[in-house]
């Protein structure tokens, strides 16, 4: 009989054919997690106790080492039996259980086996998502320290004797006497180079004792908490009916920039820190920022416990450590934080839900809002979606009464929306990226000892390099697309592949030396900033700029201190800072991504402008927004200023309904790429066809594809791009579906001749 387990995820647990047995008893089989791409669980022996480096005996959630092939490799145990398809004389025995306790609880477990199966991904590399890189690696949970304490004789010794005749170990002794916990090594490296060796002397006369323990994190002070601000009635009704929450319930907050979003956040969290509950907040990457936690530790009396992809391994390790043991009452991370276990949960927060950096687009491709909902409903707890211009799908689920939907309409105390207008650059000249009334404004603002954030999408000096005599552009070698050129570093960069190459004196094509940097960069921007406005000092902020770790938040400081006055950068500027003295936002090229391919295109335009938009004017100072543009009539420019976000999602809404679009529709989607056009599309081919297969025999008549066809970059690093995209009407029948269909594709012999992959819910269609 299968377990609920099996019933639930088939795929992993191939058909049982052999019971094993030992001696004529039935024996115990252990599947096993293991970090390959193949999509199943490995049977293994339970380990010879004799022979076992560790006596721990095998549990779920417990890792463990296992030959495989002519290596060990370490994986985490998912379920047991007395069975396997795997015969006798092939089964291999485990070489022993790492933990002694489950690594991973049971709703953690739950949570994992459903994404693996959710998303038809390795279930051995989803589990390893879950783990920080030590712990995959196989140290241990806890790391221990060495502490030393006095002794009863070391508590009575004579101090003025000893530091006469060895002044190292006085101050060793008097170093440990004023810790009654006992000192660690940090503390006593204070007496001197030498503190080891005299330690150990100590030890020897008996006057210290040393001994192992776990590290624990430094708890922190917890004085000098700050009051809450006072809410609004908008805020208040939001945290009312959030904390009111006894059970699951999702909540979509949708407030305006500057209403105060993480106010409600933090009154919802100090309602669960009340009730000895963990909290769980999501941010993009770039929104979590030292000034984020600084609000929340400024305002909370628990220790709180960050995870982002700055950390390094022993850090990450700590923090999720303190999150497993309760030692955290809040955990803030980024999109695998997801993953991190939680020994009392209360309350999942998504800050930003709609950005697109919580999908994963590599790999195990998961979108960590999708999971946080499941945990939310599986952990029976409130969860809280929160943004300005919420996604299409949160949007639609409020809508169905799926989500509570809170609002936030307004700016606290007497804060006002920015004014909105709109440079036809048909009729304004424009040089080197500003037209006279942008360069006029930014001179008002900045005399009226406001700061000016100008905002454009495109890091570089300029989008491309021309020649003047034949028109000829300078393409990357390997991809479908221009070189930009990049001036302070005097090279033609790729974006897509990250090719570089020096700047030829000389047309390729022709010859001649007539080559003319073409277009807008914010590299070039910053150098035309320079000249037009000397005395202020300029920030910029791109990926070009913030490549050291925590220089973006230096630069932001130098904003939000008022050192810098003109603030210009790319899409990272729309992720949730805080900008209290910026009155007025300048967007250069409006026009990007008004005409895209993709259906999600006008959505992630619309919430780029709201976001960087959102930025001017706070408190009683009064914001300006000011949208140069070839287009002034489109009209996603003009629902935008003139109805606002809500209203421009409803009219979006209707136009994906009648087209079959998601959130009414469901998709997958499989890509492939090889270093020949042809490879990739033999296996798309191949792949539609076996579709269509499965589709004419009448069980999944509800399933369509379309495709398979050409990325609109086909050639990226080298490589030929293909895709072919699955639609339903429900998950289910698309679930249904792929439980069949995806399988099958590992057959094809055309698979094992190209790079391809399924992605469940893809953000990003082209």
């Amino acid at each position: 009989m299968s377990s609920p387990v099996q019933a639930h995820y088939p795929q992993f647990y191939p058909q049982l054919l052999w019971k094993t047995r030992f001696n004529g008893v039935a024996e115990q089989i252990l599947r096993i997690g293991l970090a390959t791409p193949l999509l199943r669980l490995f049977d293994y022996r339970c380990p010879d106790p004799k022979t076992g480096d560790e006596p721990h005996p095998p549990g779920r959630g417990k890792r463990i080492i296992v030959p495989f092939g002519k290596k060990t490799r370490i994986g985490v145990i998912v379920a047991t039996t007395d069975t396997s398809s795997v015969p006798d004389a092939k089964l291999r025995q485990a070489i022993s259980v790492i933990d002694a306790e489950p690594l991973l609880d049971e709703q953690l477990m739950a949570l994992l086996e459903w994404a693996a199966n959710y998303y038809h991904h390795a279930p051995g590399e989803v589990i390893a998502a879950a783990l920080p890189k030590l712990l995959r690696r196989g140290d241990a949970v806890n790391t221990t320290e060495m502490i030393w304490r006095t002794t009863e004789s070391g508590r009575t010794v004579a101090f003025e004797t000893l530091a006469k005749r060895a002044p190292v170990q006085a101050r060793i002794i008097e170093l440990v006497r004023a810790r009654e916990e006992g000192a660690n090594a940090t503390v006593l490296s204070a007496a001197g180079k030498t503190w080891r060796t005299a330690a150990a002397k100590l030890v020897n006369k008996t006057l210290l004792e040393v001994s192992e323990r776990n590290v624990r994190p430094s708890a922190r002070a917890h004085h000098n908490i700050e009051a809450p601000l006072a809410a609004t009635d908008d805020q208040q009704q939001a945290i009312e009916a959030i904390t009111a929450a006894n059970g699951y319930a999702a909540f979509l907050l949708e407030g305006v920039t500057g209403s105060g979003k993480t106010e409600v956040y933090l009154r919802c969290i100090e309602h669960q820190l009340q009730r000895s509950r963990q909290s769980l907040l999501l941010v993009p990457e770039i929104g979590l920022t030292p000034q984020l936690v600084d609000r929340f530790q400024r305002r909370l009396a628990s220790s709180i416990a960050v995870l982002h992809s700055g950390l390094n391994d022993t850090e990450r390790l700590m923090a999720w450590r303190m999150a497993r043991n309760g030692d955290a009452g809040v955990v803030i991370g980024t999109r695998s934080a997801i993953f991190t276990p939680l020994a009392n949960p209360g309350l999942i927060i998504i800050d930003e839900e709609h950005d697109a950096s919580l999908k994963q687009q590599d790999g195990f491709r998961y979108s960590a809002r999708d999971l946080a909902v499941w945990r939310a409903r599986q952990c029976n707890i409130p969860i809280v979606l929160g943004s300005a211009t919420p996604s299409f799908e949160s949007l639609e689920n409020a809508h169905a009464k799926r989500y509570t939907k809170l609002s936030l309409p307004n700016r606290p105390g007497n804060a006002r929306q920015p004014a909105v207008r709109l440079i036809d650059l048909r009729t304004q000249p424009c040089k080197d990226g500003l037209t006279e009334p942008l360069r006029a404004a930014i001179t008002r603002h900045l005399a009226d000892d406001g700061q000016v954030l100008l905002y454009l999408n495109r890091r570089g000096f300029a989008p491309s390099m021309m020649c003047t005599s034949c028109g000829q552009l300078a393409e990357c070698r390997r991809c479908d697309a221009r070189l930009v050129f990049h001036q302070r570093r005097g090279r033609l960069i790729c974006h897509h592949c990250g090719a570089e190459h020096a700047v030829a004196h000389e047309c390729a094509a022709c010859h001649a030396p007539d080559l003319l940097p073409v277009g807008q960069g914010t590299e070039r921007l910053e150098q035309a900033l320079q000249e037009l406005y000397a005395p202020h000092r300029i920030i910029r902020i791109d990926r070009d700029t913030t490549r050291r770790k925590g220089e973006i938040e230096r630069r932001l400081e130098l904003v939000r201190s008022g050192t810098a006055r003109l603030l210009l950068g790319t899409q990272m500027l729309t992720k949730g800072h805080d900008f209290p003295n910026v009155t007025m936002v300048g967007i250069i090229d409006a026009d990007q991504g008004l005409f895209g391919t993709d259906f999600r295109s006008s959505e992630r335009l619309a919430q780029s402008f709201i976001q960087v938009a959102g930025r001017a004017g706070r408190g009683d100072r009064p914001g300006e927004v000011y949208i140069q543009t070839l287009f002034p009539e489109h009209p996603l420019l003009i629902t935008l200023i003139k109805e606002g976000y809500d209203h421009f999602a409803r009219q979006a809404l209707d136009e994906r309904k009648s087209a079959g679009w998601p959130p009414y529709t469901c998709l997958a989607l499989t890509r492939a790429e090889a270093p020949q056009r042809q490879t990739a599309f033999t296996f798309l081919n191949e792949a539609r066809d076996l579709a269509a297969r499965f589709i004419n025999s009448g069980e999944f008549a509800d399933i369509r594809w379309l495709g398979p066809a050409s990325a609109p970059m086909e050639r990226r690093a080298g490589r030929y791009r293909g895709q072919l995209l699955i639609q339903a009407d429900t998950r289910s029948q698309l679930q249904h579906f792929l439980g069949a269909w995806r399988p099958a594709l590992d057959e094809l012999k055309s698979a094992r001749k190209t790079r391809w992959s399924v992605d469940i819910d893809p953000t990003e269609l082209f």
